[in-house]
């Protein structure tokens, strides 16, 4: 069964790590080229000095850059996540928001870096802001991206 990005929203908003960790997801463009999250710093996904819990703020970018990938590709291609990091730039308090966005360039790249069947490893970088604005956590994920055989 083939779902709508905001079918798709849905579902994900119901998916129990998300809703336990506070994550929301506000926003899936129809053609999967953006994704809009928000984490509501709360009793339950706060850490012991009262900010939001790393492991929220990290699980606020997965799995979004690999299904942006996936839906835009189509099914003659294999997307992963390769690998991840997170650096904490300031304590997450109030509401926490992320916007992830994968381009028609980067997914034209992709094509054209398998078309003859090699694996390729982009990089993207994101950022997870505070309500004024202000960068809590910058992201760095890693994508496998081949061709299916």
């Amino acid at each position: 069964m083939r779902l709508s990005a905001n079918q798709q929203r849905l579902v994900m908003n119901l998916w129990p790590t998300y809703r336990f960790a506070g994550i929301r997801i506000e926003r899936i463009a129809p053609d999967w080229t953006e994704v809009d999250v928000r984490l509501r710093v709360r009793g339950l996904n706060r850490n012991a000095v009262g900010t939001a819990f790393g492991g929220s703020l990290f699980a606020m970018g997965d799995p979004f850059l690999m299904l942006m990938a996936m839906k835009q590709l189509g099914p003659e291609y294999v997307v992963w996540d390769k690998q991840a990091a997170i650096e904490f730039v300031r304590p997450g308090r109030g509401t926490v928001r992320g916007h992830f966005a994968l381009g028609a360039d980067d997914v034209d790249l992709m094509r054209k870096a398998t078309a003859d069947g090699d694996k390729h490893l982009p990089w993207f970088e994101d950022v997870l802001t505070d309500e004024s604005g202000e960068v809590v956590a910058r992201l760095r994920r890693q994508l496998y991206v081949r061709r299916k055989r």
